[in-house]
């Protein structure tokens, strides 16, 4: 069965929670009708853009273009205050590295050595965007915000989640359960404004 929407991603990680949502609004949701990029042999699209949300556009645009099948991607990042948003739009590179989660995290850990607990406030940011073969184009915004521990606390999640410590929560977003994460997670909260949109493309 040809799927209905391309997640734009080789995250198995953003796969599962993307399902996790659209079930949750949609509790009979075809999961079999959504694919990722990996499914049909797309290389990564370039991201060139200067902001969350430009890249995630960028990124749904070249696998819908590719295939003709509506797609929807995400940018997202850690904006740390003290480093004047960095790592940002950097995030998953941010060692040089792409997609090495630890090689990121003892940079950022060591970058931040020097700074006290006070001054360590950071948000996870994510752009969900959603491109049509007829052209429309929907983008949605999300913003976790918390600080940064100096130590890594958890083995769930994945990327700067087990030094991310939510506002008002006492455990990092790596010790979460995943619906717990989903509930507040930027990415969620990006991908839930998003879903009446991206349900479109089943209808």
């Amino acid at each position: 069965m040809c799927p209905r929407l391309i997640f734009a991603t080789r995250n198995s990680h953003k796969l599962k929670e993307l399902e996790l949502i659209l079930t949750s609004v949609w509790k009979e949701f075809p999961s079999d009708l959504l694919a990722t990029m990996s499914d049909f042999g797309i290389a990564d699209p370039v991201e060139d853009g200067v902001s969350f949300a430009e890249n995630a556009l960028l990124k749904a645009r070249a696998v819908c273009q590719e295939t003709g099948i509506s797609a929807v991607a995400d940018d997202s990042g850690l904006c740390v205050d003290i480093l004047g948003g960095a790592p940002g739009i950097f995030s998953a590179r941010w060692s040089g590295d792409h997609g090495n989660d630890r090689a990121n995290l003892d940079l950022l850990l060591a970058q931040l050595s020097d700074v006290p607990p006070r001054h360590r406030q950071a948000s996870f940011v994510c752009a969900a965007a959603v491109v049509f073969p007829s052209g429309e184009e929907y983008v949605e915004m999300g913003q976790l915000s918390g600080t940064l521990l100096s130590e890594p606390q958890g083995e769930g999640g994945f990327g700067y989640d087990p030094i991310f410590l939510p506002s008002g929560c006492d455990v990092t977003t790596a010790q979460m359960s995943p619906s717990e994460k989903n509930a507040m997670s930027h990415r969620g909260i990006a991908l839930r404004a998003l879903a009446p949109r991206l349900l479109q493309a089943f209808q």
